[in-house]
């Protein structure tokens, strides 16, 4: 039997997830939650690097993050089109660990196959509660669906501090060497290879300055919250 995850986030490659939120993922699970990644396509399409040398390099970043699994759907490198066959793929994976909590890329972005991410999972939430959809499938309401920033930085509406595990974030992305470094003579330069790392720590830091912390990671939702009463403690 498969077991039921706490959260599970979904990325178009290998490294997106850790971009965007990696220090939430070790702050989880570090307090025990469980935590996986899906990531939809095997990056064929990088400059850099080959689909073994991303798998290694996502296999290695998952012990970092303490993950309990993490899954590749080996969906078409920019060709995740919003399709039928691609929401039921994303649909039976959010149904295989029924998760309380997903997360998605922010639906803008430079990347085209995060936007498109983005929606494909948005859709599958949608989709996985409807009883009559698969059937064979138990369906499954997912709680909350909130989105994560990778290469844009949208409208926060929450963050993370993620000061004490910040360190970890930065292992995590050390992982993906073929993709921030340029660990080869024939490396091409991208906007990975130019200094990324340290862009993606000011922008977590310039976060985190907002309410006078370290660093924070930022996420967006498209639910209202509910509150009792407003308190600034």
């Amino acid at each position: 039997m498969t077991q039921k995850l706490d959260i599970l986030i979904f990325g178009a490659h290998a490294d997106d997830a850790e971009i965007g939120m990696a220090g939430t993922i070790v702050k989880h699970t570090s307090a025990g939650f469980s935590v996986g990644i899906c990531d939809l396509t095997a990056a064929e399409m990088s400059s850099n690097g080959t689909v073994e040398l991303r798998k290694d390099e996502a296999n290695h970043a998952s012990k970092v993050l303490g993950l309990k699994m993490r899954s590749n759907l080996e969906l078409p490198d920019r060709g995740l089109f919003v399709t039928p066959e691609n929401i039921e793929k994303i649909t039976a994976e959010i149904r295989k660990y029924s998760p309380s909590i997903v997360f998605a890329p922010y639906w803008e972005d430079r990347h085209p196959d995060h936007i498109a991410c983005s929606k494909l999972v948005e859709e599958a939430v949608f989709n996985a509660k409807l009883r009559r959809y698969l059937p064979d499938q138990p369906p499954v309401q997912v709680d909350e669906l909130y989105y994560y920033f990778i290469n844009d930085l949208g409208r926060v509406d929450l963050m993370v501090d993620v000061s004490a595990y910040y360190g970890k974030k930065e292992e995590a992305l050390s992982c993906y060497q073929s993709q921030f470094a340029k660990t080869h003579q024939n490396a091409v330069s991208t906007p990975l290879t130019e200094g990324y790392i340290e862009r993606v720590r000011a922008r977590d830091s310039l976060l985190g300055q907002r309410k006078l912390i370290p660093f924070a990671e930022g996420f967006a939702t498209k639910k209202p919250y509910t509150v009792d009463v407003f308190n600034s403690k």
